[in-house]
């Protein structure tokens, strides 16, 4: 498995692909020359295409907080739902 790759290295290799598809290269040629495969190029494309590196820092930051609130609430519905079944048996 590859390395991965850091948002502001994605958008700095997704511009350079761009200068070599304006110049009249192909798919094929931008991905090789960025050193990645043509999936991985168009995969790019379609998660930061258009965006700026200061929005791809901000769009990851968001998705570990969404991650970390996500992993909080599940642990709380999870307690609530022990508490439920233990004041079932008290009462």
């Amino acid at each position: 498995m590859g390395r991965r790759h850091q948002p502001e290295e994605v958008i700095g290799k997704l511009r350079e692909a761009e200068i070599v598809l304006s110049q009249g290269g192909s798919v094929a040629d931008a991905s090789r020359r960025i050193g990645v495969t043509q999936q991985t190029y168009y995969r790019w494309r379609k998660e930061f295409g258009g965006l700026k590196m200061d929005q791809a820092r901000r769009m990851k930051e968001l998705e570990r907080e969404n991650a970390r609130l996500r992993q909080a609430v599940s642990e709380l519905a999870i307690d609530k739902q022990i508490l439920r079944e233990a004041a079932r048996g008290n009462f």
